[in-house]
């Protein structure tokens, strides 16, 4: 009786231990558990397979200018239990998704296109029906998510997917880079009240050095249309075969079949000397599009470089103070200290107005140089931050005729941008050059991305001080040669609408113009690209008959609609917009494009897991090459078990280690010691509608340093409760610290100080919104 009721009372705590483990690990069930990446565990229970993606393979096809890709995911259970496999992957952001199937067997089922909601719901149907399914989803626009349900014991699945891109060469290197692997992100948000697109964030990584067991291989064939050199991968071992001068053929070595932890770049140059001008077209059964692609000589002589003009706006508000600013001067010194003397130049600052060096560009002597260092030298940073008053001021300067004008922003990104702004700088193309560089250790990206759209050129990141001189190089290499200013495309006879961009940036040595467009009726009549070189005036035409419309451009029209869905994104960043979400919604239905509000689902007919129970396993990745274990966390941040389960019992996640590998503890224990520099996170994110929490959390993210500078070196812990208040215009109207540890005086007006210079999205409500958080120090 006594052996029975000891039994009785062990049972009694055991269950309560799981119980409390349970609560404490099931995601989404703790209050204060924030979305963040943890360490995977292996498990020796042969009931589920723990790892379930068996291979991953891309097959890619160059023809031209045009790359298309095929990627399979093979997907196989080699458990005893049914699973859904959620894997989390990487893709470029110029990636246009067109399509997607699944092969079970010998059915192969097409998936369709649907609105998210959608195809998240028919494919969760699915899945609790018993039937295979498969759902591809965009969390962010070069971050994709795969769910598979009802892989049966023994089951193989493979999933295929379609994506096609546009190869624009820099400096006559043509460039294919496929990335293998989502590196760990981190979230402030609460687990809890997370939306589920911000759910990918929570993710299983193996160690660092860890080898995946999902196997990786990957092809490219080559068809340039012109003799290929110097064709070199510098990621991965490879092999090249040369059918003849304009095709090859690029195998992975097999000793990289765990290649997957590293980005795959290939690169190659092709021949020529001269501005080559080229259309692609493409015949439709209701549209037809096009792509013309101004190619810019290799070679270029002094004479052939028009005058050149640069115009720097420079951000020097509250945001930019310290490190930002610091950064911007060595910046400037090095561009403007390396301008020509037949150079002219101006700077202006800005703020919460704007200051202008001169009324006029100036030569770029030594004494105007140095006055324009010192003038930016003297900066400090304060105030709030408008760019549209800047850009306007900058493009109604007087300009000398048949000079190119560049115009250089140079930003942390935590600025109020209108769109008129974005709408300013895509009419001004053909008046002036636009380039973007975002300063700092937390650069709002979206933003400097989506200028760097808007301005048809590329995005320069500076984060750190001795990077600056190294982005400087490559920005003069890219725009110290134009060959052609002023430019403009003309359609006579080619009936073209559509047409992006509106207007068309200089043409310059390192960097071909794009034109997408539409065209409707023959394909007949002439393009002609006229433009100023430094030996005059220039122009030339092609006739279109020249250039047959050809099946195997069928390309175009994701590329032409991926293009239009880039740019309506970035301007839903600025401001969100039911409208734009509608278009880039019918944009991905009506051309079969991936996108943030349009999906990919499969669903087969036959009920294969006929008792309705399975484990979810999310696809644990290896962490990037070159990356250390401290990306992810301490080393006892680890998952055990499955993460969830229907009908299976429980699904145990524990952010340390308790029975498993006692090795870990003590390698936590040793992180800790080893960890001597002030932790700052932000949790307990609260507020009114009219912000979104990423909204919110980019904030907080790109200001995590302002902390620390309040802090002054001190060594604190705590949590300190703050609650500001932010205007319609996303600034910050007042700040107070409402509890919560204190260092002293001078840190809590230093925070309050800081965060009064903030700067938020403009709310969607139009109407003040109250934000509360906690600061925790440890």
């Amino acid at each position: 009786m006594k052996r029975a009721g000891f039994w009785l009372l062990a049972f009694c705590v055991l269950l309560s231990v799981f119980s409390a483990w349970q609560s404490y690990a099931q995601p989404g069930e703790g209050e204060d558990r924030t979305l963040s990446p943890y360490f995977f565990v292996n498990s020796n229970n042969p009931d589920a397979d723990r790892l379930p993606l068996k291979s991953t393979k891309a097959s890619v096809n160059i023809s031209g200018v045009i790359a298309d890709v095929l990627v399979t995911q093979v997907y196989k259970n080699a458990g005893r239990k049914p699973l859904e496999a959620v894997y989390i992957f990487p893709a470029s952001t110029r990636a246009a998704v067109y399509g997607m199937k699944m092969t079970i067997g010998e059915r192969v089922i097409e998936a369709k296109i649907k609105k998210r909601d959608e195809a998240r719901r028919e494919y969760e149907q699915a899945r609790d029906a018993g039937k295979n399914a498969s759902l591809l989803e965009q969390q962010r626009p070069n971050v994709f998510q795969m769910n598979v349900a009802n892989i049966m014991p023994g089951d193989e699945i493979k999933v295929e997917l379609r994506y096609t891109e546009l190869l624009v060469p820099t400096d006559r290197v043509y460039e294919f880079i496929y990335p293998t692997v989502v590196g760990p992100r981190y979230s402030s948000q609460k687990a809890a009240g997370a939306s589920p697109s911000e759910h990918w964030v929570e993710n299983p990584y193996l160690h660092q050095g860890e080898l995946s067991a999902t196997a990786f291989d990957i092809t490219v064939a080559i068809n340039a249309g012109m003799p290929i050199k110097d064709l070199s991968c510098s990621s991965h071992k490879v092999k090249a075969v040369y059918e003849n001068q304009t095709l090859a053929k690029v195998s992975l070595d097999k000793a990289e079949v765990h290649g997957g932890n590293r980005d795959y770049i290939l690169r190659y140059r092709l021949d020529g000397d001269k501005i080559q001008t080229g259309l692609l077209l493409f015949q439709g059964a209701r549209e037809n599009f096009f792509v013309l692609m101004a190619q810019p000589p290799r070679k270029i002589t002094n004479v052939g470089i028009p005058g050149r003009e640069y115009i720097f706006i420079v951000d020097v508000s509250g945001s930019m103070r310290g490190f930002p600013l610091n950064i911007s001067k060595k910046l400037l010194s090095d561009l403007i200290g390396n301008l020509r003397v037949t150079d002219r130049f101006n700077v202006l600052l800005f703020s919460g107005g704007s200051f202008l060096m001169a009324e006029e560009s100036l030569p770029a002597t030594r004494e105007n140089i140095q006055k324009a260092v010192d003038t930016i030298e003297r900066q400090q940073g304060g105030g709030g931050t408008e760019l549209l008053p800047a850009l306007h001021r900058a493009l109604s300067l007087k300009k000398k005729n048949d000079f190119s004008r560049t115009v250089v922003i140079v930003t942390d990104g935590y600025v109020r941008v209108e769109e008129e702004a974005f709408d300013l700088i895509r009419k001004n193309l053909n008046n002036a050059n636009m380039f973007a560089f975002g300063i700092g250790t937390s650069v709002n990206r979206h933003l400097i991305e989506g200028l760097a759209h808007v301005g048809m050129g590329e995005p320069f990141i500076i984060t750190r001080p001795d990077v600056a001189h190294i982005q400087a190089q490559r920005f003069r290499k890219m725009i110290q040669t134009p060959v052609l200013t002023q430019v403009k495309v003309r359609f006579r006879g080619f009936d073209a609408y559509d047409v992006e961009p509106l207007t068309v940036p200089d043409v310059m040595a390192e960097r071909p113009v794009l034109v997408f467009g539409k065209w409707r009726g023959n394909a007949g009549g002439t393009v002609t690209i006229s433009g100023v070189s430094g030996g005059g005036r220039y122009s030339e035409s092609m006739k279109v008959e020249n250039f047959k419309a050809a099946k195997d451009n069928a390309a175009l029209k994701y590329l032409w609609a991926r293009h239009r869905i880039t740019l309506l994104s970035d301007y839903n960043r600025l401001r969100g917009n039911d409208e734009r979400i509608g278009e880039i919604t019918e944009l991905g239905l009506h051309y079969n494009l991936l996108t943030a509000y349009t999906s990919f689902v499969a669903v087969d007919n036959q009920v294969r897991n006929v008792n309705g129970k399975w484990t979810t396993i999310k696809q644990p990745l290896p962490l990037p090459e070159g990356v250390s274990d401290s990306a992810v966390g301490s080393p006892g941040h680890y998952a055990a078990a499955p993460v969830a389960q229907r009908g299976w019992g429980m699904g145990l996640r524990m952010k340390t280690s308790i029975s498993e590998d006692k090795l870990a503890v003590r390698e936590a224990e040793v992180s800790e010691k080893k960890e001597e520099a002030q932790k700052i996170s932000f949790t307990d994110v609260v507020s009114e509608k009219g912000l979104t929490s990423n909204e919110i959390s980019d904030v907080l993210r790109a200001h995590t340093g302002d902390i620390k500078k309040c802090l002054a070196g001190l060594k604190a812990a705590g949590t300190v409760k703050l609650r500001f208040t932010v205007n319609p215009d996303g600034t910050v109207k007042k700040a107070e610290i409402i509890s919560g540890a204190i260092v002293n005086a001078g840190f809590r007006q230093c925070v309050i100080d800081r965060v009064k210079k903030w700067v938020f999205p403009a709310t969607k409500n139009k109407k003040e919104v109250t934000v509360t958080l906690s600061i925790v120090l440890s």
